[in-house]
């Protein structure tokens, strides 16, 4: 199933002032309030907290319009075992921070090279029963895609949404994928109907979870 929606990225942007974060650090925490949401409705919080696969730019800014993907593979404690949304953004912040410091201290292919195996798992699952014996250390990948910064045009007739639908492989019930466009983030999110039900539930809890935030 898929859900999509826009939230004004100057909601977003006040939180990251007054917290002194990044957007992606809110943007990650309101997912992360979203899922305590719907998985607490569920009866179904687990009590360790869930992490996401988060994909970053290893590019330097001289090689930011070289072509081609150069993606690593970072992982984020989303605090969902955390109540408070202050800290629950306080320690997604302080986990992204760390996680890309270490990534900064590596040298390049050392860099993909981790990436690749923390994301090798969900590559051999085509192999019957490989997921379940040996799963990724990952609950979810949650993608922040740059998108055009100004709204933008075809033929006069300005673009007001933009929602990516990625893949949701073996052994990962959700993908949530966001891109921004203009003053705006447009959400995409794809689930699995058996074990997400209700899928478009999380919308009404990512605006809860911004709210609280």
């Amino acid at each position: 199933r898929c859900a999509a929606q826009s939230w004004s990225l100057d909601r977003i942007k006040s939180i990251k002032r007054a917290a002194g974060v990044t957007v992606n650090d809110v943007v990650l925490a309101m997912c992360s309030g979203a899922l305590r949401y719907y998985l607490t409705d569920a009866h179904a919080l687990p009590d360790t907290p869930l992490i996401a696969m988060v994909p970053v730019s290893l590019r330097t800014a001289e090689e930011a319009d070289s072509g081609g993907n150069m993606v690593g593979s970072i992982l984020c404690n989303l605090a969902t075992d955390v109540e408070d949304p202050a800290r629950r953004l306080e320690t997604i912040s302080d986990s992204m921070r760390g996680n890309k410091d270490v990534f900064a201290g590596l040298p390049r292919l050392q860099a993909l090279a981790l990436s690749a195996f923390l994301i090798a798992p969900l590559g051999l699952a085509a192999l019957p029963g490989f997921v379940s014996s040996a799963p990724p250390p990952f609950n979810i990948v949650i993608s922040n895609v740059p998108g055009p910064t100004e709204p933008i045009y075809w033929g006069g007739a300005r673009l007001d949404g933009n929602y990516p639908l990625s893949i949701p492989l073996d052994g990962q019930a959700l993908n949530i994928t966001l891109v921004n466009n203009a003053d705006k983030i447009d959400f995409g999110l794809v689930g699995c109907r058996r074990s997400v039900p209700h899928l478009q539930r999380l919308l009404g809890h990512l605006e809860t979870s911004l709210k609280d935030l």
